[in-house]
């Protein structure tokens, strides 16, 4: 008997599924976006947290072209844009991620066309362009608190000292 795939595979959703998928998802879908290369306590509180705010949660994850042109560093990510997207895809609070290559989820978030749209606390979302997408379809826009001390930077940093 051949092994069985995971289900939590099926949350990986590509750019040209999208729309028919998140059609399919409990209504109000949140959407946040992120690189989410070592997955810690940070980054699980803030994606529960994220959830709870709706029926569902859409991930645009930044592929690895994407999240190098980030500034994190040169050997950042640290883990392939396929692992980062499994291990976000096996967590409860997940519904789909989905992979983009831009500097920013905008072309997601037109396909996406959440009710919400979440970043962490480190981010002013009165300044970001997603916000001004999601507000002209009725949608908002917000931060949620951030979890101090937990950082893939200072991990990585502190793995290497």
């Amino acid at each position: 008997m051949p092994p069985t795939m995971p289900s939590f595979l099926d949350k990986l959703c590509p750019r040209a599924d999208l729309a028919r998928r998140v059609a399919a998802l409990p209504r109000p879908v949140v959407f946040t976006n992120g690189v989410f290369d070592i997955l810690h306590r940070g980054h699980v509180s803030y994606l529960a947290e994220a959830r709870a705010l709706g029926g569902s949660l859409v991930i645009g994850l930044n592929s690895d072209l994407s999240a190098r042109g980030l500034g994190k560093g040169p050997e950042r990510p640290i883990n392939r844009a396929a692992d980062r997207a499994c291990v976000l895809a096996a967590l409860e609070s997940v519904s789909l991620v989905t992979l983009f290559d831009e500097h920013t989820p905008v072309e997601l978030l037109k396909l996406v066309r959440p009710a919400l749209y979440v970043k962490g606390g480190d981010y002013d979302v009165e300044t970001l362009e997603e916000t001004r997408w999601v507000r002209s379809w009725g949608g908002d826009a917000r931060a949620l608190p951030f979890v101090d001390g937990y950082s893939t930077s200072a991990l990585v940093a502190r793995i290497r000292g």
